[in-house]
């Protein structure tokens, strides 16, 4: 399986490049323009490549923003500006800083040292009751029937933002605006719907879920 990179360029000539070159050397790359719905693209994720100057969203708010929310996260950030000042600021949050111009293959190289890193660190699965939790993978296996669970983009996007968060009770605000990049709109039904389909593929008994725990008034809660 590619490892799929979240890269935010809003300069199209070098995004376009830059984008081509990294899926020629076998990557999945997903290009944003900007910063904002970088949360919810990086949840299915191996590492996210930010530039510093964006719209919007300045590329050391949306590092510090990504890395709050997925602490395994590797982040190489790509900068046109030299002095000490601005490297040591993207480094107090990102694992990696490239100065532009940059040789594509020194991003690719810096690139494979970020990933080998990662898939180290997170080589042993999470376990979540009957379920185990490859995040470099982006796998779920079913321990009773070992099984791979399958899921949709946007459940496994639910799932991993809540599993980032483990044992913490996250708001339905805060959920749907990490996943569809968009704020949440009070009555709204789609993440309530998408927590039942994921009941439905997760749960030994959907009806009484020990997994993703509804917490009234608040939100919802992953439990180990």
């Amino acid at each position: 399986m590619s490892a799929s990179i979240l890269y935010i360029e809003d300069d199209r000539e070098i995004g376009g490049w830059v984008s081509d070159f990294l899926r020629d050397k076998g990557y999945e790359v997903r290009w944003l323009l900007s910063g904002e719905k970088a949360i919810g693209e990086a949840a299915t994720c191996a590492v996210a490549v930010l530039d510093v100057m964006l719209p919007g969203l300045d590329g050391f708010t949306v590092g510090q923003r990504l890395k709050k929310a997925y602490p395994g996260l590797p982040i190489l950030m790509l900068s046109a500006r030299t002095s000490i000042d601005d490297k040591l600021q993207g480094l107090e949050f990102a694992d990696d800083y490239l100065t532009k111009p940059f040789h594509p293959d020194e991003l690719a190289a810096r690139l494979e040292v970020l990933l080998r890193r990662s898939v180290v660190k997170s080589a042993e699965p999470i376990r979540v009751k009957h379920l185990s939790v490859y995040e470099n993978e982006n796998r779920i296996v079913n321990e009773d029937t070992g099984e791979e669970m399958l899921l949709t983009g946007k459940q496994h996007q639910i799932f991993m933002y809540l599993l980032q968060h483990l044992g913490r009770v996250m708001t339905k605000e805060q959920i749907y605006e990490s996943v569809w990049g968009e704020s949440y709109i009070e009555g709204d039904k789609t993440l309530m719907v998408h927590i039942r389909y994921l009941r439905e593929k997760l749960e030994r008994d959907p009806a009484n879920p020990e997994i993703i725990e509804t917490v009234r008034g608040l939100g919802y809660r992953v439990r180990a």
